[in-house]
């Protein structure tokens, strides 16, 4: 791993809800850890012109404290003491981002730092373009040692938003300078997709159309919106997981094997991969929203029941999709994906169901039990790891078929894991754009699902809170895979 050079992390967005629950536990994970270095600060920046370093330490103190750090209250002060900064950007006019420019100027004499800047913004989607260019107009796209931007997803809501949202970026920045975050790969067991793929010579040889009958890939959550109806509303599951989310682990399940495990590599056949996705048809979607229901044997109201949510929103708040990838490796095998709140259980998994035996002798007229498709179930929360099913035979007479899991799990092997964003902002902070987004990723991804946003023969049918999805989605998979409660 390359080492990180001492620097200035800036938040913009500072007193926010991602930077309270992700950001700040993250960095001081990282900062404590020693991993950073001891030649790096942290410059909270947000609006509140009431605030000082002082009131914002006690801010932070408090984040880490409901993160469950299991911290000493004296080692997270005294880390606050030393590293955490604020600068308030009031209106956001040139001056308030002239005097930020100034802020990070005098920290970096004060602490003799090279002038390299880490800038994270933890903003809303609309605030993305004005705040990049302020930052441009007031010299912060280039500082004595290197600036990285990160952008936080959403990235637009639709092709021409996307689009325009790069070219704001570009107009200061440089695509070598942009970190865009899919906190989903950062997981762990998101990465080791790469590794279990190419570093394991048999693998290779059974994924492609001859041996695998179709892949899906679900994202399912047990909660609902969580007071974010103003944005949801305006989001839906298409927006909010699927055009991100899903499509990044579809891309690293199908995608060819690089040239080398470099940043310029495995984006290069990531968008490929997404190129070489056929159109989507209406009749290859399924969307739904859920209604009251029982979730973990607490009874939730329906979507259209929530705080801010208006009683006749058709936003969906499901989504399945049957894709294909028109390329020789996958020609004909269906990738399914789905994704939904208020579903029975929080879970993420790829699931790889492999082609049945082309001639089996375990008739089911002459044994107790027909033949079933191996499985390669890829976990990635909870539970993490990979299990592959196949059949065996039970003890004693008649023959008789089961099926059996081969199974590893991180915890057995690593114990616990890091959080996603720790992994992230490491990455950035040593360069590496390795699970980065490009500009031309986030636009292939958009054109693939652009047309679907406006497409009003898509219905929206109702689903209980609870249930795996509107009864609609069997037409689309017969056997969409159940895990295990």
């Amino acid at each position: 791993m390359n080492t990180v050079e001492p620097h200035v992390f800036i938040i913009m967005g500072a007193l926010g809800d991602l930077t309270r629950r992700k950001l700040i536990p993250a960095i001081y994970r990282l900062s404590e850890s020693g991993v950073l270095g001891d030649q790096h600060v942290v410059l909270g920046v947000d609006r509140d012109g009431n605030r000082d370093d002082a009131s914002y330490r006690s801010w932070v103190r408090e984040a880490l404290r409901g993160a469950d750090l299991k911290t000493d209250s004296e080692d997270a002060a005294h880390w606050c003491d030393r590293r955490i900064h604020y600068q308030s950007v009031g209106a956001g006019t040139d001056a308030d981002y002239h005097a930020l420019a100034q802020k990070a100027e005098a920290l970096e004499r004060e602490h003799e730092l090279p002038g390299n800047r880490l800038i994270n913004l933890a903003l809303p989607l609309d605030a993305v373009a004005g705040t990049v260019a302020g930052l441009g107009k007031a010299g912060m796209n280039r500082s004595p040692g290197w600036t990285r931007l990160i952008l936080e997803k959403p990235f637009g809501r639709s092709l021409a938003s996307a689009r325009s949202l790069n070219e704001a970026v570009h107009q200061h920045y440089d695509e070598s300078q942009v970190y865009r975050i899919d906190h989903y790969l950062g997981k762990e067991t998101v990465q080791n997709l790469l590794v279990f793929r190419f570093a394991n010579a048999f693998v290779e040889h059974l994924w492609n159309r001859e041996h695998v009958e179709q892949v899906q890939i679900t994202v399912a959550e047990d909660i609902g919106i969580e007071e974010r109806a103003a944005y949801y509303e305006h989001s839906g599951a298409l927006r909010d997981m699927v055009q991100n989310h899903l499509t990044q682990l579809l891309c690293l399940v199908a995608m060819e094997i690089p040239s080398g495990f470099t940043p310029e590599a495995v984006r290069y056949e990531k968008i490929k991969v997404l190129r070489q996705i056929a159109p989507i048809q209406p009749e290859d979607v399924v969307f739904g929203q859920y209604v009251g229901g029982s979730v973990h044997g607490e009874q939730v109201v329906g979507y259209r029941e929530e705080d801010g949510v208006s009683p006749e929103s058709d936003t969906e708040t499901f989504a399945a999709l049957k894709l294909e990838v028109a390329n020789w490796r996958w020609k004909g095998v269906p990738f399914y994906l789905r994704t939904g709140k208020r579903m029975p259980r929080r879970h993420s998994e790829i699931v790889v169901y492999f082609e049945h035996a082309p001639v089996s002798i375990f008739h089911p007229g002459d044994f107790q039990a027909a033949t079933k498709p191996n499985i390669l179930v890829v976990r990635l929360q909870p539970d993490e790891g990979i299990g592959l099913q196949f059949q065996v035979k039970s003890v004693g007479d008649p023959v008789t078929l089961t099926s059996q899991e081969l199974s590893f799990r991180y915890s057995d092997a690593f114990g616990a894991l890091p959080d996603a964003y720790e992994h992230l902002l490491l990455d950035v902070a040593t360069g590496d754009q390795t699970l980065f987004i490009c500009d031309d990723e986030v636009e292939a991804s958009w054109q693939l699902y652009d047309s679907m946003l406006a497409d009003h023969r898509i219905k929206v049918h109702p689903y209980v809170a609870g249930s795996w999805g509107p009864a609609e989605m069997g037409r689309l998979c017969t056997q969409w895979h159940s895990p295990d409660p």
